[in-house]
């Protein structure tokens, strides 16, 4: 059986988690490939939101084998709270958890040292969510990190010293100290927790059960304009957050790659710093963000708000091989008389494109706007997608025709109830 790919198409915060439980009853494994605890997956089901950070989003369900895959960075004290949440629910989660051996520690030391970065920025903050996410990625590059295998040594203890050590050096170079003294016992007693786990070669575990005829789902974080490569760098993520990120980080070969679902809100949103054409700094901005409930899961930080971006959603297609598209949070626009949608980008010199340029270039472009009527109908009534007003019909329609992607989905409410099937 195939691996399927869910993947963000904007700057995160798409909706991916919503769409994997949504999509989880048909899959017998959820495989999470890259990042940490600096996603959040919110899911809402039975009146209850659930915000999860490195757990797979298939864990609700008992069916199915939910797996941390080598290309995270987990973070043992958030992880063990996330845990202790999900029992506290009655989730029976430990049958169906495994955790890649090969997956990154974040270290307390990394949580320090990604604030000491930020800081030493000043006015160029990349906009860390100040979890140790980029640290701890930086000393998986340097070949120097500690891996979840690694706890299992009779050294774990010696090897942690080390680490922080050079963590140190690093600080005092800013002229600070680390002072994790605080966070050291917690560390340690989560260590001890996970120490009980399930914790295996995952590559061996996927490809037995792809040999099995199970089907797998592997799960993104974050969104491909974040990723280290192709996003709007600097101002990305530390990991590959397309579905090549997918292979590196499950261990799974590109032949087994079948469906790619991207997720899209049907208007665009970022966290933090850096490019965002389409923001709205007015009253427009600040009226989706209020009926998206638009604050970081993770950070509890406003997210910036604009129309959604084409080009930029064409370009991270591209790269992803899109055979899908759902359109998350239609119902936030249900109170437009007009919607815009961004196009192409305007040069200074007049010049337009709907490539997406280079951070530099981008800086400068202004976003040329189709307007389209908007549909003022309270969405999160509907359960048939034949009652879809027509003029969310003729939006869907156009981005399919400027996309070239189909849109299987259109979701018009947080509750995973409130998810129209369009194909």
């Amino acid at each position: 059986m195939p691996v399927d790919v869910l993947v963000g198409l904007q700057w995160g915060d798409e909706g991916k988690g919503k769409i994997v439980d949504v999509l989880a009853p048909t899959y017998d494994v959820v495989a999470r490939f890259q990042g940490g605890p600096n996603a959040g997956h919110t899911l809402t089901f039975d009146g209850i939101k659930h915000v999860l950070h490195q757990v797979p989003s298939g864990i609700f369900h008992p069916h199915i084998l939910n797996v941390v895959g080598n290309g995270v960075v987990l973070d043992p004290f958030v992880f063990r709270q996330e845990l202790q949440k999900l029992t506290d629910r009655g989730i029976d989660w430990a049958a169906n958890l495994y955790i890649s051996k090969k997956a990154q520690l974040i270290l307390p030391s990394h949580r320090a040292l990604d604030r000491i970065n930020e800081e030493a920025r000043g006015g160029s903050k990349i906009g860390s969510t100040l979890k140790g996410i980029g640290p701890t990625y930086q000393d998986k590059i340097g070949r120097t990190g500690l891996r979840v295998g690694d706890i299992l040594l009779p050294d774990f203890d010696q090897r942690y010293q080390e680490a922080v050590a050079r963590h140190a050096t690093l600080a005092a170079f800013h002229n600070q100290k680390l002072e994790i003294e605080e966070l050291e016992a917690d560390f340690f007693s989560a260590i001890e927790f996970l120490r009980t786990l399930q914790l295996t070669d995952t590559e061996y575990l996927l490809n037995d059960l792809l040999k099995q005829g199970k089907k797998i789902l592997a799960e993104g974080a974050q969104g491909s304009l974040l990723d280290i490569d192709f996003g709007t760098y600097p101002y990305v993520t530390s990991s590959s957050t397309i579905v090549a990120g997918a292979c590196t980080g499950l261990g799974i070969a590109p032949k087994h790659i079948d469906k790619v679902y991207g997720i899209s809100k049907a208007y665009c949103t970022r966290v933090g710093s850096g490019p965002f054409p389409t923001e709205l700094h007015d009253e427009v901005g600040e009226q989706i963000r209020q009926a998206g409930r638009e604050f970081g899961s993770t950070t509890g930080r406003p997210r910036r708000c604009g129309w959604i971006d084409l080009p930029a959603l064409r370009y991270s297609i591209m790269l992803n091989g899109v055979t899908e598209i759902h359109l998350m949070k239609a119902d936030v626009l249900d109170e437009f008389d007009e919607i815009h949608v961004c196009t192409h980008y305007e040069y200074p010199n007049g010049q337009q494109t709907d490539h997406l340029p280079d951070y530099g270039d981008l800086q400068t472009m202004k976003p040329v706007y189709k307007s389209m009527p908007g549909w003022k109908t309270e969405l999160q009534q509907l359960t048939d997608p034949q009652a879809l007003p027509g003029e969310l019909k003729a939006y869907v329609q156009f981005l399919e025709q400027y996309l070239e992607v189909p849109i299987s989905i259109v979701s018009v409410g947080p509750d995973r109830v409130s998810t129209l099937h369009l194909s």
